[in-house]
């Protein structure tokens, strides 16, 4: 009887030849995920099966929990082991991470996914088709190359990809986006000494997508909303950092200026003693405009 590896999760007899268990966790960018070995190791000559057919256990790299660790996008990842389930991928409508997705692909060695996310893909593909605008520059570049699938020669492809980037056509995007926060701060009975200044927790962006992800990038956190069209409206992004003068230093450098404020706030004791400290919390929204 196989005997299974702490370390490695739960053994299966089956698969007694492998060093590694039946079930695989892994962190990929920070996101957990829970799969089968034999998923990870569908496409021969892929980057997953050369990890976890001609490597051991003790070779990867893991994380403090002991999970196998991947440095790549972790809210994209999703998609890649949806193909290894199965060989198939259904994205949603209006996808705007497919160049990214390529990418992450490529990064994979999946050539077949690779070819299904190209831009000349058939129509009749469960993968839409659909040039997004977060795809502009790939497209442009693809053009330049002389890509058959789409009329544009390179010195149009070029122009497109200097527009793309061009701050001056940004900034006529008009809009609005809303940054929210709540933190909370200590004051003791002796203000001057004892005073804990303000914790904000989060820091929320309201808006249309496509504005948020102009402005913030990479800082902003979209695992609760991932799937959100360029042109929707949400309330789920976040960012990564917790310091508002740095969002509000990146909603000025891109033409934006703070047109409303609003905010409210609570005290309680931190305990029952009422000699004890109060703590106040607060929820304050800013309303930041680009016309």
């Amino acid at each position: 009887m196989a005997l299974a590896d702490p370390q490695l999760g739960i053994s299966n007899g089956a698969e007694s030849a492998s060093p590694f268990s039946e079930i695989i966790e892994l962190n990929v960018g920070g996101q957990v995920y829970v799969t089968r070995h034999t998923t990870l190791i569908a496409v021969p000559d892929s980057l997953l099966w050369s990890m976890f057919t001609k490597k051991t256990p003790r070779e990867l790299a893991r994380d403090s929990k002991g999970r196998y660790f991947l440095d790549r996008d972790g809210f994209l990842f999703r998609y890649i082991l949806d193909y290894l389930r199965d060989l198939n991928l259904v994205l949603p409508d209006y996808f705007p991470e497919k160049s990214r997705l390529q990418r992450e692909a490529e990064f994979f060695q999946l050539r077949d996914l690779c070819k299904r996310l190209s831009p000349k893909m058939s129509k009749d593909n469960s993968i839409n088709d659909e040039i997004c605008p977060s795809d502009s520059e790939d497209t442009a570049l693809q053009s330049a190359m002389g890509s058959s699938s789409v009329c544009m020669d390179t010195s149009r492809a070029l122009s497109a990809v200097s527009t793309a980037h061009s701050p001056s056509l940004e900034s006529k995007k008009s809009g609005y986006i809303t940054i929210g926060y709540r933190g909370s701060y200590t004051i003791g009975r002796d203000i001057q000494t004892d005073a804990k200044f303000r914790r904000v927790a989060r820091i929320t962006v309201c808006g249309k997508t496509s504005l948020a992800k102009e402005v913030f990038g990479d800082t902003l956190n979209e695992s609760r909303d991932p799937d959100r069209p360029p042109e929707r409206y949400t309330s789920r992004y976040y960012l990564k950092f917790n310091f508002l003068e740095q969002a509000f230093d990146k909603l000025t450098e891109f033409g934006f200026r703070m047109v409303a404020c609003s905010s409210t706030g609570t005290c309680a004791y931190s305990s029952n003693d009422p000699n004890e400290d109060k703590v106040w919390t607060s929820y304050t929204e800013y309303v930041f405009c680009r016309e």
